[in-house]
């Protein structure tokens, strides 16, 4: 099967990769030529995945027509603040009815909605098989590097879901489905508000107890918040929920918990906010998550903490103990 895949960062580059190695013919959609040489000639894409050798049956193009031309599923691997302008750049190039799937976290600053229902909204049913989101506690370099990952095909057709879990499915990636779309989303979104705060307690000394304080309130936190927004329980403690939390809260390798650590370190959002170029998903998730809880009344006191650092320039140090000194309470 062909699969397009529209943007050649990491995670696109690894999911190519699974694709390859199961006997599926990827094609990677870049902006940049030497990009495209380079994955092309060389099977490497040095700039997100270093030294990783790549399977050398991935192509990539620099032509978005070339790239969706007879594909039978689009991957959406875009910057989630690009998903709606790159949705209206590949609409005119769909040809028949492909499914989409979705590997973008976070909310529509628009909708408020995951992706899974904006990219439903923004492709007419009778132009796409379905929508698809890949969600789990998953690190694209490991991917790329064959280590054992389990993640969730998550959306509202089982058969769609099952066509993304026999797609992606093999000995080194295992790909279960799910339904609880709401759930899965609120969970994927809010773990990175939660690893920017993990990041910001290891940057300022805090070790083992504060973090296992903390990914534990987060969970009790994110499950909350997706029950108030109609989302399962049970999905809080599945890969979408504790899996993908305690992974990002608990590495170098994930962008917000690597954005706290230099938080914590300075005790000051400033410098980093003024100097940071990488895309840190928790910050928007935070601005949004905090304005959605207070409008429909949920207690979220670590993303109003993690808002309070990063939009009213308050001293991390300051916060933390504020956390630890608000009423007490039964767990």
């Amino acid at each position: 099967m062909k699969v397009a895949l529209i943007g050649a960062g990491a995670w696109s580059s690894a999911l190519a990769n699974v694709l390859a190695d199961n006997g599926h013919s990827p094609v990677l959609f870049a902006r940049k030529q030497n990009q495209v040489q380079e994955i092309n000639e060389s099977h490497q894409n040095s700039k997100y995945l270093g030294d990783v050798l790549l399977n050398p049956s991935i192509q990539a193009s620099i032509s978005l027509k070339e790239t969706l031309r007879g594909a039978s599923m689009m991957v959406f691997a875009v910057p989630s603040h690009a998903i709606r302008s790159v949705a209206q750049e590949v609409a005119p190039f769909l040809e028949g009815r492909p499914l989409i799937l979705n590997v973008a976290k976070g909310f529509d600053p628009i909708t408020f909605e995951g992706f899974t229902q904006t990219l439903e909204e923004l492709f007419p049913k009778e132009r796409i098989r379905g929508v698809v989101s890949l969600m789990g506690p998953s690190f694209a370099k490991e991917v790329a590097n064959h280590q054992r990952t389990a993640v969730c095909a998550v959306g509202h057709n089982q058969k769609c879901n099952e066509e993304v879990q026999h797609l992606f499915s093999n000995d080194y990636f295992r790909v279960y489905t799910q339904d609880d779309v709401i759930g899965a989303e609120i969970g994927a979104g809010m773990k990175n508000i939660i690893a920017i705060a993990s990041g910001i307690l290891s940057g300022l000394g805090y070790e083992n107890n504060s973090r296992a304080a903390l990914i534990t309130r987060g969970l009790a936190e994110i499950t909350r918040f997706g029950l108030a927004k109609g989302a399962k329980e049970k999905t809080f403690l599945g890969l979408t929920g504790i899996g993908d939390l305690f992974l990002t809260c608990s590495s170098p390798m994930s962008r917000n918990f690597s954005a706290g650590v230099e938080i914590g370190k300075a005790d000051s959002a400033e410098n980093f906010l003024k100097n940071n170029k990488t895309t840190v998903e928790g910050i928007e998730a935070c601005r949004l998550v905090h304005q959605e809880a207070k409008r429909i009344g949920v207690s979220v006191p670590i993303t109003d903490a993690i808002y309070a650092i990063l939009f009213h320039r308050l001293r991390p140090s300051a916060v933390v103990s504020l956390l630890m000194n608000r009423a007490l309470k039964a767990e």
